[in-house]
């Protein structure tokens, strides 16, 4: 089976896949990051130069996600687990080869306390600039959510409100996956 985990940055997507593997019911489970998925040259994706004019990849378009890499190896890991996660912005839209149950969840919180997650991850606890930061989500990132990451919300099996914790939406999830599909390996 796979479960997807989509949303904008900072939702905590990531946070709510590591839940989702440690409460998951007697089975295996793998967890892939959409992070680990965007191309690293500009070669491929959707490359533009920032405001000091040095090419960056746009991880805000979903034509900057190697999917085809994504998944064959999400494909992998169906082999060896009952349960693979794929958490990302784009996860949605994630394609497999090979036939399999799929919940696909939306990861909903509001723009501005994405934000705040933002800042405090990469600003004050990454020494990103800030000042980069808020330019890039005022200049780009904002319209890019509401183009590609927001319509995937009606495309999904189930939106859950951030703002709960990881543990009691790991538990509204695997119960809303074991009524849509009785068998995780299904």
């Amino acid at each position: 089976m796979l479960v997807t985990l989509t949303g904008g940055a900072g939702a905590g997507k990531t946070t709510l896949a590591a839940a989702l593997a440690a409460s998951a019911p007697r089975t295996s489970v793998h967890v892939l990051h959409g992070d680990d998925y965007y191309f690293p040259t500009p070669e491929h994706g959707i490359w533009a130069p920032d405001d000091s004019g040095i090419p960056r990849l746009d991880v805000g378009d979903p034509r900057s996600l190697d999917f085809a890499r994504l998944s064959r190896d999400a494909d992998a890991a169906l082999v060896r687990s009952a349960v693979v996660i794929v958490d990302g912005l784009f996860a949605r839209l994630l394609d497999l080869g090979t036939p399999c149950a799929r919940f696909d969840v939306f990861v909903d919180l509001p723009a501005d306390l994405r934000l705040v997650r933002k800042i405090q991850r990469k600003c004050l606890q990454g020494n990103f600039p800030l000042d980069v930061l808020l330019a890039n989500y005022l200049n780009h990132r904002r319209s890019a959510h509401e183009q590609h990451i927001e319509p995937l919300r009606d495309t999904c099996d189930l939106t859950v409100d951030a703002h709960r914790s990881a543990d009691s939406l790991a538990r509204q999830i695997w119960t809303a996956v074991t009524a849509a599909h009785p068998s995780p390996r299904s």
